[in-house]
This record gives C-alpha cells, structure tokens and sequence, in this order.
C-alpha cells in the first residue's frame, strides 16, 4: 500500500464479503482543467486590448490547451485509480463542458469573425487617402490636407503623413 490507512467495514452477517473502504481524494486536475477552459474563454476581451494578441488569440490557446491537458490526465486519474479518485461521473461532465466552451470560441473566432466582408472601399497601399478632419491630442481639428500642405512647428518641409487602419469588430 502506499501509507493509507485503510478501514475495514464489517457486516457482522457477512463477514466473508467485507472490504476495505477507503477516502477518495478530490482530482484537483478535473476543476484546475476547468478553470483553464473558463479562463481562455473569459479573458479574450483582455487580450484583444493588445496588438500582440489581437490578430490571433495565442495566449487564449495556450490557457485552453493547458485546461484540456488537465482535463486528460484527470479523466485518467479517475478512471485509473477510480478506488483513490473522484471524477468518474464529474469528469467526463467537465471535459464535456470544457469542449463545448473551446468549441464556441474557436467557432466565433476562426468562422464568424472570418465572416466579416472585405473592405473594399477602405484605401490601399500607395493610394491617396481622402481629405477627413480629425482633433488632435488638444481638441483642436486637424485636417490631413493641412498636415500636407504646411510644415510641422519647427520643420522646414513637410514630407507626408503615415496613416494606420485597423480594422475591427470590437
């Protein structure tokens, strides 16, 4: 044995039938693998607040694949050892529900946000943008022919302006 103490239970009539009855020990692995699932899913709209995770949902794959590894070796523990083990009838409830979560997120970020129609009327590399008008860090309105057409404080020529589209659905 591994240094469990382990308690006989007798049924005074049958006593040839007696067998040793043990405390099962919570699969912390099942509830952690959970969490994992639920933390991916959950913290999406945090991760989009940064350019690194905007484009592709890395860090929210790496939390999913970490709850469904523990998921696994849960499901494995509980029906390996299920005498040591809880989980037989939870485990497959919360792998089933950590599949469901992983797959509506992969199907609203890798199918619909993919839906999305193209931007056919937004500029394209090299083309000349339209004239719009925009406040500054000050309030105070910019417009883009201005930048164009007079030199920035302190600069003898204006070369041209850099503008940045990002496109989202947020």
């Amino acid at each position: 044995m591994d240094g469990r103490l382990e308690i006989l239970v007798v049924d005074v009539k049958n006593f040839a039938d007696a067998k040793p009855c043990m405390k099962k020990n919570w699969n912390w692995l099942l509830w952690v693998g959970v969490l994992c699932v639920l933390a991916g899913f959950l913290t999406y709209p945090f991760f989009v607040l940064f350019p690194i995770t905007r484009d592709f949902p890395w860090a929210n794959l790496l939390l999913f694949c970490a709850g469904g590894v523990l998921l696994g070796r849960g499901l494995l523990r509980a029906f390996r050892k299920p005498e040591l083990y809880r989980g037989k009838i939870f485990g497959p409830l919360l792998a089933g529900l950590g599949f469901l979560v992983f797959s509506f997120f992969a199907y609203g970020v890798f199918y619909i946000v993919r839906q999305l129609p193209p931007a056919a009327a937004a500029p394209h590399l090299g083309q000349k943008a339209p004239d719009f008008t925009l406040p500054d860090k000050n309030g105070k309105p910019v417009a883009l022919s201005d930048l164009l057409s007079s030199p920035p404080d302190g600069a003898t020529s204006a070369n041209g302006a850099i503008l940045i589209f990002y496109r989202g659905h947020w």
